[in-house]
């Protein structure tokens, strides 16, 4: 008896079918797979299927012999595994989480930064919610993550830019022939607010309305840049959010700029101390030079457009 003996049985077992089995699963021939099965069935000393009019079924002995072929079968590719593992190592891995939206701005930067490293790590990429990713690097789940300033015991962060906060808004808005608009002439009922995921968004926005005197009624609220560009498309109101949400504005949408002393969020890099990853060593040895990398390209995009 050979693995391959168990293999052709299991998947004719699993499919109920030699046909299908052999030309979908296996790649050979139905009768070389039907010969197979037969050397296997006088190798074990009993019938194992039985064929009917719904294709093939398993006899008694059929179905306990599927049990043990799958351990085995399962057996034997754990032990090529750990064979393999102990020739080719596997590579350790770094994994970097971003605020949604975010590694569209960010993560060209860190594999800038990185570059001499990829070819010899298993690097990871997630997004979630700021808050999220706050608590990911508390649990050691990833080992770097761009998100606000989350209070976390352990987690350490290094501010790496201040956005401006930008009026989203429909492009056939009256507001939007402004070049930048004046908080207090947003109708507060069309005001788009927030629920209580992006907390620190929501805090900087309200204190800046409240420094202003305007109170705002909103109907809907936004728990993250999609839903706050979803519904601004679909009810035509308005928000505040950071302007790395810009280069993702459908056609339908456009930003401006408020008017005076416009208010700005922080976008760090966070991280525990306590991680022994010497990528992350690397990576914070140059987190100055990729502060002055996205810092040059935003400037030469915001000339750009200013030409423009």
């Amino acid at each position: 008896m050979e693995l391959r003996h168990l293999r052709y049985f299991v998947a004719v077992a699993e499919e109920g079918s030699l046909t299908v089995a052999a030309e979908r699963r296996l790649h050979t021939a139905q009768p070389s797979l039907s010969r197979q099965l037969r050397d296997l069935e006088q190798e074990v000393g009993a019938q194992l299927l039985v064929r009917s009019s719904r294709g093939v079924e398993l006899t008694p002995a059929g179905r306990v012999f599927l049990d043990h072929a799958r351990l085995t079968l399962q057996a034997a590719a754990d032990a090529i595994a750990a064979a393999r593992r102990v020739v080719r190592p596997p590579k350790p891995s770094f994994a970097v989480g971003f605020l949604t939206g975010q590694e569209v701005e960010w993560l060209s930067h860190v594999t800038n930064v990185l570059r001499s490293q990829l070819k010899d790590i298993d690097f990871r990429v997630s997004s979630d919610f700021s808050p999220d990713i706050g608590e990911a690097i508390q649990r050691g789940e990833i080992d770097l993550g761009f998100c606000r300033l989350e209070p976390q015991p352990d987690v350490s962060y290094k501010v790496i830019a201040h956005e401006p906060i930008l009026v989203i808004l429909p492009r056939d808005h009256p507001l939007a022939a402004c070049s930048a608009i004046d908080v207090r002439n947003i109708d507060p009922d069309s005001f788009i607010g927030y629920t209580d995921t992006p907390h620190v968004l929501r805090g900087i926005v309200d204190r800046y309305l409240r420094e202003r005197g305007v109170v705002v009624s909103p109907v809907h609220v936004l728990d993250g840049i999609a839903t706050g560009i979803s519904l601004v498309a679909s009810t035509g109101g308005v928000t505040l959010l950071p302007a790395y949400v810009d280069p993702l504005l459908p056609r339908s949408l456009v930003s401006r700029p408020l008017t005076g002393n416009a208010p700005v969020i922080e976008i760090a890099a966070g991280y525990r101390a306590d991680n022994p990853s010497p990528i992350l060593q690397v990576f914070l040895k140059n987190i100055d030079q990729l502060i002055a990398s996205r810092a040059k390209l935003a400037d030469r995009l915001a000339r750009e457009t200013f030409q423009a």
